[in-house]
């Protein structure tokens, strides 16, 4: 079945002259990677085609993965192929021209609440969207060709969605796949670089972080990161969200939450949720969220919300540990 499904898929591409790739709002390392790496596929595997991924958003910490395609008349999207990756349900799809294409693909690795697309290829229990296009290619690498610039997006993702290959979403497959990506040349130390190294001003954020994070009875660790503090500190948008990633490593804090209040001033708090052992994400789905089982997303919209929703994960942390051993 599931090589039947990417026979489909590639099918459907050699189908179409033109393809147009979309990803989520608000991409990460894993959407960007995989988005940039099947397109780079497809053109080196075709080059008579017209590829195109058109999104508008950007994320300042990915920045060095280079720049997207600029916008085109609407009219270019018809009788065209959609493939939209890493993006569990069609309202989180960030250029929403994806209804203009012919036919729609959807390619990810989340859990399939709300099914889209003419060709669904789903798989939620791999460590990463770009762990998916690099078997796609495997399957069919006598007719698809990987370029070491493919190969470099492909594992942009990989490293940032597996928490550099730590979560428990990696398998043997995953490692495998990596190294086919390694044997294209992969640059690490470059790409380790770009992903790691931190300005002054994010240092001393981490310090204010660890100073002011909150703990609940139970273990949930969290912090909130209101406008005042990403000004004052000259964050964007997406560091001040990837603090959460600070707080993983709590003896006795199974999960760990930020929250981080929208400088655009319209009401809303992105949440972001991260668990040990204990499945976060039907937390996460009762607050315009969702995702992975030990990381998820919300939005809440007060600080009542936030309270309940801190509530709830205090609550699930303290079931989980009355009826389960072995977790630190």
């Amino acid at each position: 079945m599931n090589r039947e499904i990417k026979e489909k898929i590639l099918n459907k591409i050699k189908e179409y002259d033109r393809i147009f790739i979309f990803r989520h709002l608000r991409p990460d390392g894993d959407c960007m990677g995989a988005s940039k790496g099947l397109k780079e596929i497809i053109k080196e595997s075709f080059p008579e085609k017209q590829v195109y991924l058109i999104d508008g958003q950007t994320s300042e910490y990915l920045a060095f993965l280079g720049e997207d395609d600029r916008e085109v008349a609407d009219d270019y999207y018809a009788d065209s192929l959609a493939i939209v990756v890493d993006t569990g349900n069609m309202e989180r799809i960030s250029n929403q021209k994806f209804r203009l294409c012919e036919e729609v693909i959807k390619i990810d690795h989340h859990i399939d609440r709300t099914p889209y697309g003419d060709i669904s290829w789903v798989e939620d229990w791999r460590s990463s969207l770009c762990e998916m296009i690099v078997d796609f290619y495997n399957t069919f690498s006598d007719e698809l060709k990987l370029s070491s610039a493919a190969a470099y997006y492909l594992y942009t993702g990989m490293v940032t969605d597996s928490g550099r290959f730590r979560y428990s979403g990696v398998s043997g497959e995953t490692m495998r796949l990596a190294g086919l990506l390694l044997d294209k040349g992969v640059d690490t130390e470059n790409l380790y670089a770009n992903l790691y190294l931190d300005d002054w001003d994010n240092f001393k954020f981490k310090a204010y972080l660890y100073d002011t994070m909150k703990r609940t009875e139970n273990g949930v660790a969290y912090v909130y990161i209101d406008a005042e503090t990403q000004k004052r500190f000259n964050l964007s948008f997406e560091t001040a969200s990837a603090s959460v990633s600070a707080m993983d490593s709590i003896k006795g804090c199974l999960c760990w939450l930020a929250f981080i209040e929208n400088p655009s001033n319209d009401g809303s708090i992105r949440v972001r949720l991260r668990s040990r052992f204990m499945e976060i994400n039907t937390l996460a789905e009762q607050y315009n969220g969702g995702g992975h089982a030990n990381a998820s997303g919300a939005t809440v919209y007060s600080m009542e919300e936030m309270e309940a929703l801190i509530s709830g994960a205090d609550a699930m942390v303290k079931e989980y540990k009355e009826n389960n051993r072995g977790w630190l």
